[in-house]
């Protein structure tokens, strides 16, 4: 087995500050820790797991960060796997203290689906966002009136958890205000811009925060018209993170109806990055962005969203 002394190692950098993930990030880099020492130690996973009472897909979950970490069980691993003093092993037990540290996010837990919760976590660490949206405006660029009007669609039970459901998303927003914000690159299909989402005025007020996102040095949008045609992103949304942290692998975070998928094997991450790249090459430039929504914000104006033969004009200025 290795020591700690053994293999060359560098201290996991505290994730707290400004930039703080709470808990989902945290045990990713412990996880990936734990991995790297139980591989150079030449241990399974089957060993690993007797050694803490648990199972093979436990220690899996550990490995991948799904799960929280108690005390003893991370004690004995690093035990097992050699590091049994020193400032690794000290590093790495208050990792997973911080690990089990709750994140903002767990105040709004009682109405948030549970599989979108570590969703917040990565976004909040992340450096990088690349975000396609089919329908909707990205969530991080909503206002407050688009984003409940688009929660009362779902199957929020009262209006208070419609206002705190907002008030939760309007709190990921946060990251856009920090002193090194992650930069964001938004492709948005021309179809959220002409789909009415919570009636003229709420519209009206999304576009106008929208051209004034546009300003924003950390954020590119871009709109995706109808007049491509078909495009290999038809299939729905899709977001994908990339971190500073060396230990982490980029994340393609897919949302459906009732669950999420969370992917990290780079062929699939791959896949996803080409098509973004895709779309980024078929949408306008970034440039026209602001001049297609003041033509957007025009027609909520004085001709409404679904314009009569009178006006087509003036919404072909939409379809760029």
């Amino acid at each position: 087995m290795l020591s700690s002394e053994d293999s060359a190692w560098e201290a996991p950098q505290s994730l707290f500050g400004p930039r703080s993930a709470g808990p989902t990030v945290q045990r990713l880099v412990l996880g990936g820790h734990l991995r790297r020492l139980r591989e150079e130690a030449f241990i399974t996973t089957e060993q690993a797991a007797s050694a803490i009472r648990g199972s093979h897909s436990k220690i899996s979950r550990m490995e991948h960060g799904r799960v929280g970490f108690k005390d003893r069980d991370i004690a004995d691993l690093l035990t097992l796997y050699g590091v049994t003093s020193g400032d690794e092993r000290q590093a790495l037990l208050t990792l997973a203290r911080e690990a089990n540290t709750p994140g903002w996010w767990q105040g709004y837990s009682d109405i948030l689906p549970h599989w979108v919760e570590p969703y917040f976590g990565l976004e909040a660490a992340a450096s990088f966002i690349r975000n396609y949206e089919l329908q909707f405006v990205p969530g991080l660029l909503q206002t407050e009136g688009y984003a409940r009007a688009l929660i009362r669609l779902g199957n929020a039970a009262t209006e208070d958890d419609v206002m705190r459901r907002a008030e939760a998303r309007l709190s990921r927003q946060e990251i856009l205000s920090r002193e090194t914000p992650p930069r964001l690159w938004a492709v948005m299909d021309e179809g959220a811009l002409r789909r009415s989402i919570g009636g003229k005025a709420v519209m009206r007020e999304q576009i106008r925060h929208l051209i004034d996102m546009c300003e924003h040095p950390a954020v590119t949008l871009q709109v995706l018209p109808f007049q491509i045609g078909a495009h290999p992103a038809m299939g729905g949304p899709f977001t994908i993170l990339r971190f500073s942290e060396p230990d982490l692998r980029d994340v393609v975070y897919i949302e459906q109806l009732t669950s999420a998928l969370y992917l990290d094997k780079p062929a699939e991450v791959d896949s996803y990055l080409e098509v973004m790249e895709q779309l980024c090459l078929q949408a306008e430039p970034a440039a026209k962005t602001p001049e297609i929504l003041k033509a957007a914000l025009e027609n909520l104006l004085y001709a409404g969203l679904y314009p009569s033969s009178g006006t087509r004009a003036r919404v072909a200025r939409v379809r760029v």
